[in-house]
């Protein structure tokens, strides 16, 4: 054999033993679970027919998603209809037939009124939160009938694989309800809409440290992560079917009170966790399991160590405590 031909030959039988790797580990990595991982389905399309999205629904379901998620009201607004009407009906059928979650939007007729509400269904096909748009944009008050404020005070569901939180489209606009949304612990919020938003959704991650997934008319998905970083954008010009993982086992965390306790952390459990990422500026850093059956923040929790969260309502509430004592003070010396 000739040497050029030689070397060839070499080259692509090392590509082929490349790519006999990569595939094995896939497969490998595929078939254990590290962390918390959740599997999203993100459709984003506008004016789409409905047997073609419950389609490609239940070709999505064959997949073992834990959870696919549809845009706001995405079958129009021109015939509200009730929580046993089809669409619900239908996306049930389909969330017990593939053990799967299915969060879906609709312009819905409760009574005499219209609400644009988003419906989660769970794997066994039921019903289990729904969740009223807070602030309705200004068109939705000239439909007949028009669409009432949601009145929600719940608005974060315990799923089986993390705590859900439910914003629709204008929402976005509104900082206090994204605030409650932290407040009662929402790990991951999924946002239907009809446009994109970005940098505030950003804001919004950044500030509470939760996940957000987009589901859109504007055949975008953008995904945030706990950092703030917009970690996954997709766009298509016809109907666009995102495929995101996330692990709800990774925790955030400051550096106050928490720098000693990490290195004892890494020191006896290195071998099962990592400090994945640090932001210095910020004095942040990000910690997640490497081992299957570890949970990185169950640890951190052993080890006293306190999550972002946490250690900035203790201070809020510490120093507005300190706050009151000092007017108290101030007015008895008065």
């Amino acid at each position: 054999m000739k040497k050029n031909n030689f070397v060839n030959y070499l080259l692509k039988l090392l590509s082929l033993s490349a790519l006999f790797m990569i595939t094995i580990t896939s497969k490998i990595n595929a078939s254990v679970k590290i962390g918390r991982p959740v599997k999203i389905v993100s459709l984003c399309f506008e004016n789409k027919n409905f047997e073609d999205i419950i389609q490609i629904i239940d070709d999505e379901g064959k997949k073992e998603v834990d959870i696919i998620v549809l845009p706001e009201t995405w079958r129009g607004q021109i015939s509200p209809e009730t929580l046993d009407g089809e669409t619900i009906s239908t996306l049930s059928k389909l969330a017990k037939k593939h053990n799967t979650y299915i969060l879906s939007p609709i312009d819905r007729k409760e009574g005499k009124s219209r609400l644009n509400t988003a419906v989660l269904i769970d794997r066994k096909g039921e019903i289990v939160f729904t969740y009223d748009k807070i602030y309705p944009y200004w068109s939705e008050f000239d439909l007949d009938p028009p669409v009432d404020p949601g009145t929600n005070t719940n608005m974060v569901y315990s799923a089986d694989f993390g705590k859900i939180g439910v914003a629709i489209c204008y929402d976005a606009n509104f900082p206090e309800l994204w605030q409650v949304l932290r407040d009662q612990g929402a790990e991951i919020v999924f946002w239907s809409s009809a446009y994109s938003a970005g940098t505030q959704l950003k804001a919004y991650s950044l500030l509470h440290h939760y996940y957000i997934v987009t589901s859109t008319y504007s055949r975008d998905c953008q995904v945030y992560d706990i950092t703030g970083e917009r970690i996954f954008d997709m766009s298509g010009n016809n109907i666009t079917i995102a495929h995101i993982t996330l692990d709800l086992d990774r925790g955030i965390y400051h550096e106050n009170f928490n720098l000693g306790k990490l290195q004892n952390l890494l020191e006896n459990h290195g071998n099962e966790i990592e400090k994945e990422s640090a932001m210095p500026r910020e004095q942040w850093f990000v910690l997640r399991s490497i081992k299957p059956g570890v949970s990185a923040r169950q640890l951190a929790k052993e080890f006293n160590m306190e999550e972002l969260v946490d250690y900035q309502n203790r201070s809020r509430k510490e120093i507005d405590k300190k706050r009151e004592f000092q007017v108290r003070e101030n007015n008895l010396s008065e």
